[in-house]
């Protein structure tokens, strides 16, 4: 009876060692894949909120009592707010560049960006900007006006033996905040 065991295990040809070799390298990249892909919402998700919290400071009154809506912080100031958040989440915030581009002003014409910080981050704030009506209280009336922080960031993806090899995109953050009245 032992002697039949035997004679099982040497007719094995070897499949079951030729597919895990096909199948555990697929497996390791799917793993490696939802780690990096992970890593980049993650890291999405951390600059919004840097964008977020930092035009939060820019539009909350200095004081309760005071009654003007408008903050002291300057645009200096704002983009220290987005380099504090980044880089308690351990993002490097001399990565980031500012998008360009121009809104319309609350008083008629257009607010350029410029650009805050000239090592980093630069990170562009703009005060008194037209913001769209759907952001505004009610949906309706005139448009809102309030601040606009607005940066982009790189990712790389390090997938090895794929097409997205480290490849680089950039994670953008825009966030348009109405005052506090």
């Amino acid at each position: 009876m032992r002697m039949k065991g035997i004679k099982k295990l040497a007719a094995t040809t070897g499949s079951e060692i030729a597919e895990a070799a096909l199948v555990i390298p697929i497996f390791f990249m799917v793993l490696l894949g939802i780690y990096w892909f992970g890593r980049a919402f993650n890291t999405y998700a951390t600059i919004n909120h840097a964008a977020r919290e930092a035009a939060r400071a820019a539009v909350a009154q200095t004081c309760a009592t005071c009654g003007t809506p408008n903050s002291s912080l300057t645009a200096d100031q704002v983009a220290d707010q987005v380099k504090q958040y980044m880089q308690a989440s351990r993002l490097d915030p001399a990565k980031v560049s500012n998008l360009g581009g121009n809104r319309t002003s609350c008083s008629g014409g257009t607010v350029a960006c410029s650009v805050v910080g000239a090592s980093e981050p630069q990170v562009c704030v703009r005060f008194n900007v037209q913001l769209p009506a759907s952001a505004s209280l009610a949906g309706s009336g005139p448009p809102a006006c309030g601040v606009s922080v607005e940066f982009q960031y790189p990712y790389q993806f390090p997938l090895p033996f794929t097409s997205i090899n480290n490849q680089q995109i950039m994670l953008n953050a825009a966030v348009q905040m109405t005052g506090e009245y």
